[in-house]
């Protein structure tokens, strides 16, 4: 079975990123089809980055922090990253976490859910070019929610229906990638 990690995008004390992951997890494990899992990229603590780029490419991580998360990305297959639109573009945690890898992403496939009062649409997009560089298969299929609609007045997560059925659309995509990005990646060599 493929292993998901359902990436949140913020660090912010009131984000909605963590409260969105928990419940596509829980829609994601009726499927019975993959492992998935939250992976809070606030627990991970990464400080502003600072490797020397030798450390990229050769995966010897000189920043305490960047070894567990390296390792946990490494164990993923695929990712959902849970992305707040902030000023049109990605936060810039998630921006770090992902800088301080680069093999680790190598032929996996990422989705993504935005949210915004716009639907967070451009932080997607934002997310491709930076994934694209990583060698991510980026699936189309992606699910916008809305913070004025998405949420109730206590900040509870409260998403219409259809958000279901597209994140199960995006889910078949994002696993019929994956399964030949995992065959590719068991029959690369190592490099390291």
């Amino acid at each position: 079975m493929l292993k998901i990690g359902i990436i949140t995008g913020s660090t912010r004390p009131n984000r909605k990123s963590l409260k969105i992951a928990e419940e596509l997890k829980k829609w994601a494990d009726k499927r019975e089809d993959a492992l998935y899992e939250v992976v809070d990229i606030a627990d991970y603590n990464l400080p502003m980055y600072n490797e020397p780029i030798a450390a990229l490419y050769s995966q010897d991580y000189q920043t305490p922090e960047a070894i567990p998360w390296a390792e946990k990305i490494n164990s993923l297959d695929g990712f959902i990253f849970v992305v707040p639109e902030y000023n049109h573009g990605l936060p810039s945690a998630l921006k770090n976490a992902i800088d301080y890898l680069c093999h680790e992403y190598g032929n996996k496939v990422a989705g993504s859910v935005t949210y915004g009062s716009q639907g967070g649409i451009r932080a997607g997009e934002v997310l491709r070019l930076v994934l694209g560089g990583l060698h991510v298969a980026v699936i189309s299929t992606s699910l916008a929610l809305s913070i004025l609609t998405d949420f109730d007045s206590e900040d509870n997560f409260i998403p219409e229906e259809i958000h279901q059925t597209i994140f199960n659309k995006l889910l078949d995509r994002l696993l019929a990638w994956g399964e030949p990005l995992k065959v590719l990646r068991d029959n690369e060599p190592t490099h390291k």
